[in-house]
């Protein structure tokens, strides 16, 4: 008996916001002396609350050549992981928390040398502006297990995959990273259909086309997603043998949807033969219209509608 896999997944999300303090008349607040600080005001980021100090004769003796600027987390017994870019310098992630050593970011007073900051341009007409992007981390969440989805892998020549579709020689033989790794990762398509798509690359035929389910072979649903995986990949052979089929399969029921796939997959040809069994007669519109494929298609294609009534007049009047 075999024993199913399951999977968990870690996911952290993040809230970020930004916090503009801005400090006019830069030369009074010189000289008010080390360790003396302006405080922004309070701004809430991630669920907590923090507020900017700036130190315009440094946050220590050791630092009373610089200004200091720091990002505090105001709000009580808690912590937060956060981390902090200020807009004079990039400071790395770290840990705020309510204690006294833990609530200043970043670990250094040393935000810039006044004499540099006096002659530089972040200091125009008296005015300065602290720019803050805090983000905050949330605390992890755990998904419930699942069952894993089984990741499939198929062989193939890239020789081949390049000759027959020129998105596979970019992948293969371009400067994408799938060339320098010889590997090619298929997302959004069933593995059926990848099956069916590798089948007429190399053999220039699609599975047999008798409409019945679970052999193997093709039906009305998996023809529109070989013709969506072959104009992905641009096998250009494999999309017009798959409009064909389609066109010869047409009903009330399924026309909307592939009338829809045509003009999302610019099949010209199919999208005519559409519009004709449409508008062929009153009858046959009023069936379409009872259809939801003809609603998705109102929501989705208002184009192919327009095209569908001027081509019914056109038919009244002749």
């Amino acid at each position: 008996m075999t024993t199913p896999t399951t999977v968990s997944t870690c996911t952290v999300e993040t809230e970020q916001g930004t916090h503009i303090f801005e400090i006019l008349d830069y030369s009074k607040l010189r000289g008010m002396g080390n360790q003396e600080f302006v405080r922004s005001g309070t701004f809430s980021v991630g669920g907590y609350d923090w507020a900017i100090r700036f130190y315009p004769d440094g946050f220590s003796r050791n630092t009373a050549g610089y200004i200091s600027v720091y990002l505090e987390l105001m709000s009580k017994d808690t912590k937060a992981r956060a981390g902090c870019d200020l807009s004079l310098v990039d400071q790395a992630t770290g840990v705020f928390s309510s204690y006294y050593l833990s609530r200043f970011a970043p670990q250094t007073g040393c935000f810039m040398n006044r004499s540099n900051f006096k002659a530089s341009p972040y200091l125009r007409d008296e005015h300065l502006t602290i720019h803050c992007t805090t983000t905050v981390r949330k605390q992890p969440q755990v998904s419930a297990p699942a069952l894993l989805k089984e990741i499939k892998t198929f062989s193939a020549h890239k020789v081949l995959l390049a000759a027959r579709s020129p998105v596979f020689k970019a992948e293969l033989f371009g400067a994408m990273r799938e060339a320098k790794e010889q590997l090619v990762t298929i997302k959004d398509m069933q593995p059926v259909v990848f099956r069916a798509l590798l089948r007429f690359i190399y053999t220039d035929s699609l599975p047999h086309m008798d409409g019945r389910e679970g052999d193997g072979n093709c039906n009305k649903e998996m023809l529109q997603h070989l013709l969506v995986a072959a104009d992905r990949y641009a096998v250009d052979r494999m999309k017009v043998v798959c409009e064909s089929m389609l066109c010869k399969d047409l009903d009330a029921e399924n026309v909307s949807d592939i009338l829809a796939l045509a003009y999302q997959h610019n099949c010209d040809r199919l999208k005519d033969i559409c519009l004709e069994f449409v508008t062929s007669s009153s009858n046959v519109m009023d069936s379409v219209m009872a259809t939801q494929g003809y609603k998705n298609l109102k929501a989705t294609c208002p184009s192919a509608l327009a095209d569908a009534f001027e081509m019914f007049m056109r038919f009244r009047s002749a």
